[in-house]
């Protein structure tokens, strides 16, 4: 049986369509993603973040969102993409995060050329980026870190977040997959997708290319296929669904003394025990007291 990084490279190497990734933050968002039938997990730093109630600026520790991908894979039947920031340091730190998250066995981890600490790419304030050759010694050490060869390493630039052109972009992927990044992920907060499309048409389909339409949501699966597009992640929806659903939930409990207006539309707590998988946890205990009545009956 393929780990789950042997099978997002194959899927990477074959690209034979876009792997679709949603953005979760815990283990029961892991589960929703494979009910619905995506290709995979991102763990997203944005989602593990808010979900701590703060900031996406460096604030959480590896091992904060360390934990939150090893939930989520373990969850999950769908491997698990970890979004690492800037590798939460230097490369040493790099090379560390590399060893963590293969050895919880994580399919593939993402860093971005910010300098640390990093700010998210859709916030006001201090948009920076590391020298290149830095960050081509980031990838690189990490590629060299790794234990087995199935990890898979995305080098994400965000040459468009912090203005500059598609062809300082291209520059700078271009040395990442000279450092040894398997992928190259580009940003771009732009409202349309034409820095990413002159970025893919630039690109010649060097190294799959992931990409994250948050702002430029109007583009397609369709168009990302047609342009070469390898991995297309939907980072954040589920957790601005989320809070929606949990403002409206809560002041309407609150406006209206009780949730019975609420019941119909929302999960019955059955389906919870469902995503829980109750039943078989349930049917384990029965097992183990049936082993337990047949041994002692053996020993007598």
């Amino acid at each position: 049986m393929l780990s789950k990084a042997a099978t997002v490279r194959g899927w990477l190497e074959r690209a034979e369509r876009p792997v679709v990734v949603v953005g979760a933050h815990d283990g029961l968002g892991a589960v929703l993603a494979a009910q619905a039938g995506y290709d995979a997990v991102w763990a997203s730093s944005f989602e593990i973040s808010a979900a701590h109630a703060l900031p996406d600026a460096s604030l959480l520790g590896m091992s904060d969102y360390l934990r939150a991908a090893r939930v989520m894979n373990a969850a999950s039947p769908l491997p698990v993409i970890a979004d690492c920031d800037t590798g939460f340091g230097n490369s040493l730190n790099v090379a560390h995060t590399v060893h963590e998250y293969e050895a919880a066995g994580i399919a593939a981890i993402c860093l971005e050329d910010k300098v640390f600490p990093k700010l998210n790419s859709f916030a006001g304030g201090r948009q920076e980026l590391a020298p290149t050759a830095e960050f081509q010694h980031k990838i690189a050490t990490a590629k060299a870190a790794q234990y087995a060869p199935d990890l898979v390493v995305i080098a994400r630039t965000e040459a468009l977040v912090v203005g500059q052109s598609v062809q300082q972009a291209l520059s700078r992927a271009n040395a990442y997959a000279d450092a040894g990044a398997d992928a190259v992920l580009i940003h771009s907060k732009a409202s349309t997708p034409v820095e990413v499309e002159a970025f893919l048409a630039g690109w010649q389909r060097r190294l799959p290319v992931v990409v994250v339409p948050t702002t430029y949501y109007g583009w397609t699966l369709e168009d990302a296929a047609r342009a070469g597009v390898a991995v297309v992640i939907y980072a954040n929806q589920g957790l601005r669904a989320t809070v929606t659903a949990l403002r409206n939930a809560f002041a309407i409990m609150l406006k209206e003394g009780g949730s019975s207006s609420l019941e119909d539309s929302i999960a019955s707590v059955q389906e919870i025990f469902a995503l829980q998988q109750l039943d078989t946890w349930l049917a384990l205990e029965v097992r183990g007291e049936q082993g337990g009545r047949s041994d002692s009956a053996t020993e007598v």
